[in-house]
């Protein structure tokens, strides 16, 4: 039984281990610590998956394309904070009007009142 299915998840624990042996990162790698970022690394998956699946479905799509990844991270700000330096190929940009280049609601007020 491998160490993936032990620890119930997807990912693979022993290949994880063995990037982080061969990473130099430390000179020693408990056993705890690859099934740990496996986890870790199998959440944000996870959370990415769904938030960039229900985009697609906004958009009326059944394929997840890199704008819906794009869309999915930079709205969710726990994301979009730990992915702030990240470019996405073909993500585009998020759709964003400025406060000050929307009109007025003075304007409004005026018309209404003449």
């Amino acid at each position: 039984m491998s160490r993936s299915e032990r620890s119930g998840l997807q990912f693979p624990v022993g290949r994880v281990h063995r990037f982080l042996k061969k990473g130099n990162y430390a000179r020693r790698v408990g056993s705890g610590a690859p099934v740990y970022l496996t986890a870790v690394l199998e959440y944000l998956t996870a959370e990415i998956l769904e938030l960039s699946g229900n985009a697609a479905l906004d958009n009326k799509k059944k394929t997840i394309s890199p704008r819906h990844l794009q869309l999915a991270i930079r709205n969710d700000e726990e994301l979009n904070k730990l992915l702030e330096n990240v470019t996405i190929a073909s993500g585009g940009v998020v759709p964003n009007i400025h406060t000050a280049l929307l009109p007025s609601s003075q304007g409004k007020k005026k018309e209404t009142q003449e």
